[in-house]
């Protein structure tokens, strides 16, 4: 009897054999994901949580914080640097599971990034005839602040510096310095500092 996909075409054996792999992927991911959001991201301590992500394999720098609450989807795709806030409820996306998948998060040294803020690097592609996946990596600079509810979206790069303001939705790459707001984001303006030196206070205690 063939084995047909979800569009009823007839897949050979080495097609058959690829979905099954690319689903236990999937299950994996979906299960990892599930454990770190509920039975590691809501632990009220930072140690607690820093050490399970590391283990999981995602990259944190020295004095860096995920605060509680964040949703991670492929740990081993994840790069934070030095000294990072990444605030509540926060979305981080490293997925780059895909055949030359151009996936992958990563994120700064000194980058504020506040509550709620989704960070994807996987979509739909709305012009395939099967909304096929695409993966694209996503670049946060150093020294960048991100507003609350922001989102940004697959393939985008944030310069050094550059700021963006709460709940914009980010679809294009930002210049170093550059302060972007709105949906989708604009230049609004651009930051009079140019020696960022500076250091993050410290994360809030038990949240």
């Amino acid at each position: 009897m063939a084995i047909t996909d979800k569009d009823g075409n007839i897949l050979s054996t080495t097609q058959v054999l690829e979905k099954v792999w690319i689903r236990i992927k999937t299950i994996h991911l979906e299960l990892v994901t599930g454990l770190l959001w509920w039975l590691v991201g809501y632990v009220p301590s930072h140690s607690f949580r820093r050490f399970f992500y590391r283990l999981a394999g995602m990259k944190i720098g020295k004095k860096s914080t995920i605060h509680m609450g964040a949703r991670v989807y492929y740990p081993h795709g994840i790069e934070i640097g030095e000294g990072s806030l990444i605030g509540e409820k926060a979305t981080l996306d490293g997925r780059k599971q895909l055949k030359n998948s151009k996936g992958g998060l990563k994120i700064g040294n000194h980058v504020d990034i506040a509550s709620e803020v989704m960070l994807w690097t996987s979509q739909h592609d709305i012009q395939s005839a099967n909304m096929a996946t695409i993966e694209e990596k996503v670049e946060i600079g150093d020294y960048v602040f991100i507003g609350p509810r922001s989102i940004i979206m697959p393939g985008v790069k944030i310069g050094q510096g550059a700021v963006v303001a709460g709940g914009s939705v980010v679809t294009k790459d930002v210049a170093a310095m550059q302060i972007v707001a709105g949906v989708p984001a604009k230049i609004i303006g651009e930051r009079n500092v140019k020696d960022l030196h500076y250091k993050l206070g410290r994360p809030r205690l038990f949240q």
